[in-house]
């Protein structure tokens, strides 16, 4: 045989197998064709038929709904008007018969600007990370995994949802442009209709903008990467503002960054609307509240087209979510809510940071806790942040006499508490399940005890940070009575996380035979034991201190807090035992 034969008879082997090599994959191609489902035409489109059937079997429950949600609602309304309504009432008619209120408008008029931004902000930061775990549009369960998985349009379903959350959310907006009108006409003496109504340019766009925004978390995964990264960024912004915000109403303002503030973003647009009516109104306030309002229905409009390209696996996910945290609020398992909402919203940062591993064995818990706190740099963040106000507050305490004093001072340590138990949450991991405990040759009341020493030695750094400052602006000696607060506190802080199972059985107790049912008092008292016995008994001698300005304060204080320390870590080590035993017999 010649060789271009050769080559042709090769030709032609290789062209009859690549043939049949394509109706092979042809012929799999059409079985799997078969096989995979067909795609929904418009003629399977059963969308108005399934609505307009739920309509009428849903009829009696919607009636039932309908009648609960007024009678909440008047109850709601009833509630207000006779606490803020009539006393609201009374302060006018002073007003009328010569009380004069206008002392405070030259501070309310000076804070506007950046306090307004920091509520703006604040808000459109709690809608976005709503966003991250639950949504604006989270329809029932059975929506999602029984009707959203026939051939019905999405956007029907999910677009009265979406205006659910709207209306919702502009009912407290509504509530807060009623306050800045009382403090509007009472201080500044501005007519009530043109408050409300400049107040509500603000109190209703911020938040109709924060459902939207939460919509483009809720469906846009680069959108939800962002603003996890901005989240501690904006937190801070919003404490800074807070902070030039009380010191503009202490007599410093700055001027020329509250005008960067106000035209920065539609949080500064509000200020600018609700100071329009006012001596101290802003150039172009009509023109940041046009703009405020026009941005507001583009958004609402682009949001509600927007609203049936929600994923359906990502749906059902929020509807689990939203339930399961549902029913650990209505069981009164707040801690599992928390868990179950930062679980959802995936906001834990962890940085893979290294410490030299213990030498010797009892250094084992300190390097444990140290290690998971610079892990989790978020706590580390906001036990900073919230030290401020706990700084702030205790200014006026300076300032005031008697009980007001006590009070400004107790919450200043209610900051200051709420500070230190953010670095606490190794503590209550370990007393979530006592088994995780095992590694440890500590007896478990003994291990929850060293757990208070990171977190002590960690808020005396940020407490001294703080006295620095106060020291580098002018303060005395009152400035060192933080670090001095900062025993007790933890010891109070390691109480409340040795508290174990929530004792639902005393919001039943009567507080007496025959007497009234006070469960709810009692189940506070019990949930918030630590801080409820600290706080007020802290508070007095620290009270004290802040009006003496002496140099022996501080000292007495300290004394007095290792005191209250040394009996809280008692009781905390009681408590911890007391879980022990019921771990064993579990």
């Amino acid at each position: 045989m010649s060789r271009s034969e050769t080559a042709a008879d090769t030709a032609a082997d290789t062209a009859a197998d690549s043939a049949a090599g394509e109706r092979d994959e042809a012929a799999a191609g059409e079985r799997d064709e078969a096989a995979a489902p067909a795609e929904w035409t418009a003629d399977d489109d059963w969308t108005d038929e399934a609505l307009a059937l739920l309509r009428a079997l849903r009829a009696p429950h919607r009636r039932n709904r309908a009648k609960q949600v007024a009678f909440a609602f008047y109850c709601a309304v009833l509630l207000m008007l006779s606490w803020t309504g009539v006393p609201t009432l009374g302060l006018f008619l002073q007003a009328s018969m010569g009380a004069d209120y206008t002392r405070h408008g030259p501070a309310l008029l000076a804070a506007l600007p950046s306090g307004a931004a920091a509520l703006g902000l604040a808000v459109l930061l709690l809608a976005v990370r709503d966003g991250l775990w639950r949504g604006p549009v989270v329809p029932p369960r059975a929506t999602t995994d029984w009707l959203l998985a026939h051939p019905v349009r999405p956007r029907p379903v999910l677009r009265p949802w979406f205006w659910l959350s709207c209306a919702l959310a502009a009912l407290p907006g509504l509530v807060a442009a009623l306050g800045g009108m009382v403090a509007l006409g009472l201080t500044v003496r501005t007519g009530l209709p043109a408050a409300l109504g400049w107040c509500l340019a603000g109190t209703l766009c911020l938040p109709l903008l924060g459902v939207c925004a939460g919509l483009l978390v809720q469906r846009d995964p680069r959108a939800a990467r962002l603003a996890r990264l901005l989240t501690p960024y904006a937190t801070a912004l919003v404490v800074a503002l807070a902070v030039q915000s009380a010191l503009a109403a202490a007599g410093h303002p700055v001027p020329w960054l509250e005008r960067i503030e106000v035209w920065s973003g539609p949080w500064g647009w509000a200020g600018a609307a609700a100071l329009a009516p006012t001596p101290a109104a802003v150039p172009g306030g009509r023109i940041a509240a046009a703009l405020l309002v026009a941005l507001t229905a583009l958004c609402l409009l682009l949001a509600d087209r927007a609203v049936g390209t929600v994923s359906l696996p990502l749906l059902r996910e929020r509807a689990r979510t939203a339930a399961g945290v549902l029913a650990a609020l209505r069981t009164v398992e707040l801690r599992a809510a928390r868990l179950a909402v930062a679980g959802s919203a995936g906001s834990t940062v962890r940085w893979r940071v290294r410490l030299p591993a213990p030498r010797r064995p009892w250094q084992a818990v300190y390097w444990r806790d140290a290690l998971a706190l610079l892990r989790t740099p978020a706590r580390l963040g906001r036990a900073a942040l919230l030290t401020v106000p706990a700084l702030l507050c205790a200014v006026p305490a300076h300032d005031a006499r008697g009980a007001l004093s006590w009070a400004v001072t107790a919450l200043a340590l209610l900051f200051g508490y709420l500070a230190l138990a953010q670095l606490l949450e190794p503590a209550r991991i370990d007393t979530d399940d006592v088994r995780r405990s095992s590694w440890s040759p500590h007896p478990f009341a003994g291990l929850m005890l060293r757990h208070a020493v990171v977190p002590t030695a960690l808020g005396l750094l940020l407490g001294t940070a703080g006295a620095v400052a106060v020291l580098a602006l002018g303060g005395g000696a009152a400035a060192w009575l933080g670090p001095a607060a900062v025993p007790p506190l933890v010891a109070a802080g390691l109480v409340n996380a040795c508290r174990g199972a929530a004792r639902r059985d005393l919001l039943y107790r009567p507080t007496q035979p025959g007497g009234g049912n006070n469960g709810v008092l009692l189940f506070v008292l019990w949930y918030a034991a630590g801080p409820a016995v600290a706080v007020p008994l802290l508070a007095v001698p620290l009270s004290a201190a802040l009006r003496g300005g002496t140099a022996a304060g501080p000292l007495q204080v300290a004394a007095f807090g290792l005191l209250l320390a040394a009996a809280l870590l008692q009781w905390a080590g009681r408590r911890a035992a007391a879980l022990s035993v019921r771990a064993r017999r579990a």
